[in-house]
This record gives C-alpha cells, sequence and structure tokens, in this order.
C-alpha cells in the first residue's frame, strides 16, 4: 500500500503539470474527503487502502479533465455554512458573500430584528440560509424556478436546521412576484454574464447549469426585469441588494435609480471588485 505523503505528492504533481495554481489545495480536500481526516499529512507515512487509493485516483483524474473540485466533494462551505451541491446547482463563491454582508449591514444600521427576506434566483439557497442563520427573527422566503436546485437547496435548509421558506417559481413572473407583498429586503445574485462571456467560460465553470450563468447579451436581462417587477413587492423603505459582475456596477446603480432607488449602497468584494448594490425604496 501506497503511504499518503507519497500518493499526496503524486496527485500534486499530476494536477501541477495541468497549471493548476491551487494544486496542493486541490489534493488537499481531497484527501480531507476521502479519509475523513481534517489532517491527514500529520500522519504522513499512514498507508492509505488500496480501495481508497483508487477513490483518490478517480477523482483526481476527474479534476484533471476540469471538473469543478466542489462537485467532486459535493459539499462546499458559505459563510460558515455547509452547503450540498452537484451538477445542476450553482457553486457558491466567496464574492456572493459580500451581498449577506450588505444585507446583514442594512438589518445592522436600520435595526431591522424581524424583517422579511426574498431570495430570488435561490440557487443552492446559500444565502438565504446565511440570512436566516445570522438573524434568527428573519422571515426568509428563498424563490427558485430550477427542479435541481430545488433539491440542494432543501437539503441545505435541513442540514443547517433553517427555517425557511422555499417557493419554486419564475422569478420574472409578474404574476408570481404579486404573491410577495411588504418585503423588508430583497437579495438576489440572478445570471449576469454575458454573450461574449459565455463563449469563453472556464472550464470549471462549463460544468455549471447555463441557466444560473446566462444573463443576455449585455449579462443585464433579469435585473431590468427583475427591478421593474418586484419593486412592488418591497415595503415603503425596503431594500433591493443585487450582486453582478466586474465592470456592471454602473449600469445596476443607473437601473435602481431609474426605478426610484435611492441611497445606493456600493460594496466591493474581498478582490477589491465592486460587487453588489443595494438602494432603498422612496
Amino acid at each position: 500500500m501506497v503511504s499518503r505523503s507519497s500518493l499526496f505528492d503524486e496527485c500534486r504533481k499530476e494536477l501541477e503539470k495541468t497549471g493548476n495554481p491551487d494544486a496542493r489545495f486541490d489534493v488537499l480536500c481531497i484527501f480531507q474527503d476521502m479519509l475523513a481526516d481534517s489532517h491527514p499529512l500529520f500522519r504522513p507515512s499512514e498507508p492509505v487502502d488500496s480501495h481508497t487509493e483508487r477513490r483518490i485516483r478517480n477523482l483526481i483524474q476527474k479534476r484533471l479533465s476540469g471538473y469543478p473540485l466542489q462537485y467532486l466533494l459535493g459539499q462546499w462551505e458559505f459563510f460558515g455554512c455547509p452547503v450540498k451541491i452537484g451538477e445542476g446547482v450553482l457553486i457558491p463563491r466567496p464574492d456572493t458573500e459580500t451581498l449577506v454582508e450588505q444585507a446583514l449591514d442594512i438589518c445592522s444600521e436600520f435595526r431591522l430584528e424581524s424583517p422579511v427576506i426574498a431570495d430570488l434566483c435561490s440557487g443552492s439557497g446559500c444565502i438565504a440560509i446565511a440570512l436566516k442563520k445570522h438573524i434568527p427573527g428573519a422571515k426568509v422566503y428563498a424563490a427558485e424556478l430550477s427542479g435541481e436546485a430545488l433539491g440542494y437547496l432543501r437539503q441545505n435548509a435541513a442540514m443547517n436546521n433553517t427555517d425557511i421558506n422555499i417557493i419554486q417559481g419564475d422569478v420574472l413572473d409578474e404574476g408570481f412576484c404579486r404573491n410577495f407583498r411588504n418585503l423588508d429586503i430583497i437579495v438576489s445574485n440572478p445570471p449576469y454574464l454575458t454573450a461574449e462571456e459565455m463563449k469563453s467560460l472556464q472550464t470549471e465553470v462549463s460544468y455549471e447549469p447555463e441557466t444560473a450563468l446566462y444573463g443576455g447579451i449585455d449579462g443585464l436581462d433579469f435585473y431590468q426585469k427583475m427591478t421593474a417587477v418586484w419593486k412592488n413587492s418591497l415595503r415603503s423603505g425596503g431594500w433591493l441588494a443585487y450582486e453582478f459582475g466586474m465592470g456592471q456596477h454602473v449600469a445596476v446603480k443607473e437601473l435602481l435609480e431609474n426605478n426610484s432607488f435611492t441611497d445606493i449602497k456600493l460594496r466591493t468584494d474581498g478582490g477589491g471588485i465592486i460587487r453588489t448594490a443595494a438602494g432603498r425604496k422612496t
């Protein structure tokens, strides 16, 4: 049997050959998962049984093909919450934590202890779950159209012991949005990739559902339609907060202003990119 350290080094070198800058991290995550050990290299000489070795090598081969690490593991962490994911649902990213932070800051600034919040295009439910975990008194709705994503959303709500209201529906349908009234906050990370960006997706991203990525020719289709129909579901003084792609903040800010939102707040992510905007309904 091969030792942990020998197998680890072999797998790392294989990934490095493909130009993967995170080869060591990727292999470490796979080892932690397969060996059920948070510190698998603390015992470098311990042998890896042949069955587990085969499983690890199979995962490495899939990773070599560009298959997302998060899908290989089947679970990822978002804002301190474990989130189950797989093909058919968007992978939670650190950038999106910026949207949660902005919503939490709004609640703190305006002393909203029991806000009514709707998370549109909820996907895995990571945003809705994180908000509910940090604001226990909130009533949180998670709206999602995809049946595949809903399966993960329900699992994640149960796994994190969060009582959120999961509703299947098309957030661009005016009839659907009329079911919601007097919301304090609407948050959304809608599809925002442009037609040009869809042509040059990274290999890992190409495995994610197109419906969760493509936002129209200029990437703004969802923002234009959602802002127009959902502003009527907000109470006076309520907030609409969006995540968007790099460089889209000018267009989104203008869209909010044109729909009578004021006090626009822009927020940067960990990489210094303007990632979210929140506007207050007048």
